[in-house]
């Protein structure tokens, strides 16, 4: 079974409005480790391997739920390069300012 056939069956299974509910739940929690590992300082890698995942796979399935894999993979291709370019730019500003 394909991840994307297990993200369809799980959608079929438990429903789409409990799954999204779940996806909002699950980002929560990621949100929860990542502000304990920054504004607290906390050792929580763990728990954010674990929730990076549960994420990850609650993305996969709200994209398989809106049927939006092609448009997201395309725009965050867009957004990458928008990245990339920033990256460069702020990287050559670096080197001028050391010179």
């Amino acid at each position: 079974m394909t991840e994307k056939d297990l993200y369809e069956r799980a959608l079929r299974v438990w429903g789409k409005q409990p799954q999204m509910l779940q996806a909002i739940e699950e980002m929560s929690e990621l949100t929860k480790e990542i502000l304990k590992n920054v504004a607290r300082g906390k050792d929580n890698l763990n728990e954010l391997i674990e929730e990076a995942a549960d994420v990850e796979i609650m993305l996969g399935q709200l994209k398989c739920c809106y049927g939006i894999e092609r448009q997201v993979a395309d725009y965050k291709s867009g957004k990458l390069k928008i990245i990339e370019q920033r990256l460069d730019e702020w990287e050559e500003k670096a080197k001028k300012e050391e010179r």
